[in-house]
């Protein structure tokens, strides 16, 4: 097994982290250019952001192909050639002529980009310790905010300076360092035991994993943290596009730079799971977006942002602990367990924006707001009958 901060380890996780970066940056490079394809095609708020949803809705339904065929087929392999594909589809959205061409290109795009978060995680618990792993999930995330920040902080600033397609551009050349480094660094499995194909054997592993109280409770948890969290983005976007402020595409794209306190967050979140069991982390981290939502209702962007640090930190702080959570409680078919709990994830993410928009249409930024708060009670409520069932921290259990 590839022990914690040994070669191996860095290794592994340096190629992981750059297959999550290029995933998640061309997952929201559409993200700051919402205002654009408004001006571009004539469309509404709800048809301009359908350029996210599609893609993340793909994306989640795509998880329920790979996770179980990664545990027939293996994981390193599945990673590669999707991540490729993704690169193809990026320099291809460059040159649309229609919205429509667009959204069908981010469907297919979407549905690529959900072979290495369906298997990263998995991955990672075929070949790691269990210490390895708390480790190694906490950075792996990291790589994924940070990989959200740069995808809609470089299309942001290159649509200002050029147009959104050379965001486009752009993107597919950072992919193509990230393939070619990621083909290079990732070890290949070692303790990888597949299982035979079988759509039996995989409806089996998915209805067990929906049985299970505590991962369905988890599952639902994720997807309605992430069904507010990310359409909060795209309706700050909009809200600072329009007037008083008025607010570039530049300036919109550096509002994502507020995900780097969930970059502290998901790095730090191994750690505090050894002293504070995950259910409850999953609590701390809920009360931090109710905490940063309810600042935002300032009319201030000073406000807004600091709003958004305190949201970010709390959600990728419960997301992490969510991640490694899941990898624990599931003891066979890990990579339909984690591809499961991304199926909800994403899903939520593609939905937030439908359940949002009415709040935005009848009482704006504060009917977002309002909104908002009302889910984190119930996931809130959720994280904390967890912990009542699993008070037990990861040194409790190691």
């Amino acid at each position: 097994m590839i022990e914690a901060k040994s070669p191996a380890f860095w290794r592994a996780t340096l190629a992981l982290c750059c297959g999550s970066f290029m995933i998640f940056s061309n997952l929201y490079v559409t993200q700051p250019l919402l205002p654009e394809f408004q001006l571009a095609f004539g469309i509404s708020t709800l048809q301009a952001n359908a350029s996210l949803a599609l893609a993340t809705l793909m994306l989640g339904l795509s998880l329920l192909v790979y996770g179980p065929l990664s545990d027939a087929l293996g994981r390193r392999a599945i990673m590669l050639v999707t991540m490729a594909g993704t690169l193809v589809i990026t320099f291809a959205l460059a040159w649309v002529n229609s919205y429509t061409s667009l959204l069908i290109l981010r469907a297919v795009q979407g549905f690529l980009l959900g072979g290495l978060p369906a298997v990263a995680i998995a991955y990672m618990g075929d070949e790691f310790s269990k210490k390895a792993m708390a480790l190694a999930v906490g950075i792996y995330i990291s790589a994924n905010t940070l990989g959200g920040i740069s995808g809609r902080l470089f299309s942001g600033f290159i649509a200002d300076a050029f147009n959104w397609r050379a965001s486009f551009l752009f993107a597919a050349g950072l992919s193509l360092v990230c393939v070619v480094i990621f083909w290079w660094a990732l070890p290949k499995s070692k303790h990888f035991k597949p299982q035979q194909p079988s759509l039996k054997t995989m409806l089996k592993d998915l209805i067990s994993h929906l049985r299970n109280p505590l991962l369905i409770s988890v599952y639902l948890l994720g997807g309605l943290n992430f069904f507010i969290f990310i359409n909060q983005y795209s309706y700050v976007t909009y809200l600072l596009a329009g007037e008083p402020w008025l607010l570039s595409s530049s300036f919109l794209g550096m509002l994502f730079l507020t995900y780097l306190t969930g970059t502290w967050a998901a790095s730090i979140s191994g750690r505090v799971a050894l002293v504070v069991a995950q259910p409850l982390c999953m609590a701390i981290g809920i009360g931090f977006l109710m905490l940063g939502s309810l600042v935002m209702l300032i009319p201030s962007v000073v406000a807004i942002i600091g709003g958004l640090l305190i949201n970010s930190f709390g959600f990728f702080f419960c997301h992490s602990n969510i991640t490694s959570w899941v990898s624990r409680q599931a003891s066979t078919a890990r990579a339909s367990a984690s591809a499961l709990y991304l199926v909800f994830y994403y899903m939520g993410a593609s939905t937030g924006g439908f359940y949002l928009d009415p709040f935005w249409q009848a009482m704006n930024w504060q009917g977002v707001i309002l909104g908002s708060i009302l889910v984190f009670i119930i996931t809130l409520a959720i994280s904390l009958g967890l912990w009542r069932k699993d008070p037990r921290t990861l040194s409790d259990i190691t």
